[in-house]
């Protein structure tokens, strides 16, 4: 596939990274020289210097040749305008980033009538996905799949879960619970675990379930919390009034602590229902006095990480809150990753990672789509959804009597309105969803999964 990636910031080189691939050819195109050339040299694609709302500048790119076009430079009508010249000088899919919360309520629009085939706004996917974990605070991570029907969730055991030295087959036999252990990460391993494999304290659990199954679970293994009532978020820009909005509507009250007083004025037109504090969370005693210590969750969404990670630390250590922290640089997730944080929000990985999924879509063959895709472990493992659409060699036969690659794992089937927690008996057929975990990166279809 041929794709043009117009702007080269942190989302453009992370879709390099990831899209650099044999079955991709990359071309950028930025008005940066430099970093257009530091970033052709690091992944070996085409770069074109230029503005990439111009059809000179396309048509020098491969517009000509190109299945695909990706605007994520930091101007939402930039980025729009790159998809109308391509759409209509090729008829080729578009993407386009655009995150003002003015542009939200038109995106339905802007996508049908300018044939965008996609339009993504980072800041309202990173709110919805903390609204997710803040929803369910036992969790670090919920992925979700099948039109929410099945969901993947992230979680730490402590000394004080049941889980602790149990055995994975002891889930079923011993708390009779219907779930599936996809992965568990201990330290810097990734264990797709067998029935033997037991748990150990801080190991990073990774289940499928359906949604009721995974109230009744965490409630047995002595990791369920009651749902967030109150949250405090540190910060005002624009993921907080997303979130702010999506909490409201949840009945969940807010309060906003941002350090910029004419900021405040506009939080208190916009959010009505939220509680609007004009101080600086970085004071610890301006955080103790607006009831840090009591509230259920805790949000960190300053534009710095490093002030983001130091008030996340200070707020665990005296708070039982559930705690979410905002990181913007890709660069250090894996020593970030290490620190005792709760749930970490990267908006431009969210921005990456659905935009990936798009692609592959697009690639897919006749036998099944990719409908959900998620990055697990960075670079290691990731949790595919894919709809079966015709026959094929994985329809109709026992799973156990296929024969999959290394690392991978069936992990879930949604068929019709049942969800299935597949084992060695059960069947794939035209029609499911089927969620599998793999560590083989960058499968199409589910046939791929074929050793």
């Amino acid at each position: 596939m041929n794709i043009i990636i117009v702007g080269c910031g942190k989302v453009g080189q992370t879709l390099v990274e990831q899209l650099t691939t044999n079955e991709n050819n990359v071309t950028i195109v930025d008005i940066n020289e430099q970093r257009a050339k530091e970033i052709r040299k690091r992944y070996d694609v085409m770069d074109v210097v230029g503005n990439g709302a111009t059809l000179v500048t396309l048509e020098e790119a491969g517009l000509r040749n190109a299945d695909l076009l990706i605007a994520v430079t930091g101007s939402d009508e930039l980025n729009l305008l790159c998809c109308i010249i391509a759409k209509k000088a090729r008829n080729i899919q578009t993407i386009a980033r655009v995150r003002r919360p003015e542009y939200r309520k038109d995106i339905r629009y802007l996508r049908e009538e300018l044939g965008i085939a996609m339009i993504i706004n980072p800041e309202y996917e990173a709110a919805v996905e903390i609204e997710r974990v803040l929803r369910f605070p036992s969790a670090t991570k919920i992925d979700t799949f099948a039109k929410d029907k099945i969901e993947l969730i992230k979680f730490k055991i402590t000394d004080k879960c049941t889980l602790k030295d149990y055995a994975v087959k002891e889930i079923a036999t011993k708390l009779h619970c219907d779930v599936l252990v996809s992965m568990i990460e201990r330290n810097n391993d990734i264990i797709i675990p067998n029935g033997e494999q037991k748990f150990l304290n801080g190991d990073v659990v990774s289940i499928i379930a359906s949604p009721s199954e995974t109230q009744s679970f965490f409630k047995k293994i002595n990791l369920y919390s009651q749902q967030t009532k109150n949250v405090i978020i540190i910060g005002g820009g624009e993921i907080a009034i997303y979130l702010a909005q999506l909490l409201a509507k949840r009945g969940i009250k807010v309060k906003i602590i941002e350090k910029d007083e004419t900021r405040c004025d506009e939080l208190f037109t916009l959010l009505p229902d939220a509680t609007i504090v004009h101080g600086d969370a970085s004071d610890r005693e301006t955080l103790l006095e607006e009831g840090v210590s009591n509230v259920d969750g805790v949000v960190a969404l300053t534009n710095i990480d490093e002030e983001n990670i130091l008030l996340s630390l200070y707020v665990k250590n005296k708070s039982k809150a559930k705690v979410v922290t905002k990181v913007n640089r890709i660069d250090f997730d894996e020593v970030v990753n290490k620190l005792d944080l709760d749930s970490i929000v990267n908006p431009k990985f969210i921005t990456a990672e659905m935009i990936v999924r798009f692609v592959r879509a697009m690639r897919n063959t006749t036998g099944s789509n990719v409908e959900r895709l998620y990055s697990l472990v960075k670079d290691k493992v990731e949790a595919a959804e894919f709809i079966i659409k015709t026959k094929s060699a994985i329809v109709g036969l026992p799973l156990q009597k296929i024969h999959f690659k290394k690392n991978v794992l069936i992990a879930g089937i949604l068929r019709g309105d049942k969800m299935i927690i597949p084992r060695g008996n059960d069947t794939i057929e035209i029609g499911d969803s089927v969620v599998v975990v793999s560590r083989v990166i960058g499968l199409h279809d589910i046939t791929d999964l074929l050793g």
